[in-house]
């Protein structure tokens, strides 16, 4: 099994604050604009992916993705 290297996503300067979430919640909405435009095994999108997991509660994820399924998540995919 490969073993996961866990990384912070890096600073980025339309998120000064401490306060990261909006940050997650972009780094999670850009992962998914990227898979829906370049499909589910583009390696492009994994940097994205390791972003939102990183910064995001794994509850808010989950809510999201059943959003998503449901078609009612809230940003703009």
């Amino acid at each position: 099994m490969d073993e996961i290297e866990i990384k912070t996503a890096p600073a980025d300067f339309r998120f000064p604050t401490t306060n990261q979430t909006r940050h997650c919640f972009t780094r999670y909405v850009e992962y998914h604009r990227c898979v829906n435009a370049k499909g589910d095994d583009a390696g492009d999108c994994d940097k994205f992916a390791k972003y939102y997991r990183s910064l995001c509660p794994g509850e808010w994820v989950e809510k999201w993705n059943e959003q998503r399924e449901n078609g009612t998540f809230p940003g703009p995919l």
